[in-house]
């Protein structure tokens, strides 16, 4: 094994540092346009869902230029799960969503792994922030979830607005979900029109 790493070891250092500098730079936008593509991905191909904002602790401000947000869905009774290993402190877990009469998707069921849905159900994935259990973790009887929605950025001077409107709960949003659970933000709706969307390139 030495006798490998020696060589190796030599082969690196007659790298010049400039080419070395120039992959690391490669390496980072190629990341970039991977995550670029990801979310175009669940904005082109996602299904949308509508959910109502709830209001913040107006402890928790607005940090710089974007809106922090929370649902109805953010916390929802483990149900079935509680009491059940969760395997680690902040586990995975995937909610089935249907639309009420006002088109507003609510929470139907909490899972620990995928199931089957119908439509126009869906099934978004979260990630739970807490467990209970001293020894080994374990679903609370009351689950706290983030499934990535929970802040939006907003031109600058804006975020206030939307801050009033969201504890007015005047501000909702749509999201696109792919069939995996992921989602993204794709448009803010203020008392029901569209005020601000994400593009899709």
């Amino acid at each position: 094994m030495n006798g490998m790493i020696a060589p190796l070891a030599a082969l690196w250092r007659r790298i010049p540092k400039a080419v070395l500098f120039c992959a690391a730079i490669l390496i980072q936008c190629a990341l970039l346009v991977l995550m670029v593509a990801d979310r175009m991905q669940i904005l082109r191909e996602g299904v949308e869902v509508t959910l109502q904002t709830q209001p913040v602790d107006p402890r928790d401000l607005l940090r710089g230029d974007y809106v922090v947000l929370r649902y109805d869905i953010s916390q929802l009774p483990a149900g079935p799960l509680t009491g059940k290993p969760s395997g680690t402190r902040n586990p995975v877990v995937f909610v089935k969503l249907a639309p009420n009469a006002s088109g507003l998707y609510e929470a139907v069921s909490v899972h620990a792994e995928p199931v089957a849905v119908a439509s126009p159900e869906i099934l978004i994935r979260g990630r739970v922030s807490y467990t209970c259990g001293t020894t080994s973790p374990a679903f609370c009887d009351k689950l706290t979830i983030k499934y990535g929605l929970e802040s939006y950025f907003v031109p600058e001077g804006e975020g206030r607005t939307l801050e009033q409107a969201r504890n007015q709960q005047k501000l909702r949003i749509v999201a696109a979900v792919l069939p995996s659970g992921r989602a993204a933000i794709k448009r803010l709706l203020l008392d029901g029109k569209g005020v601000y969307e994400e593009p899709l390139y």
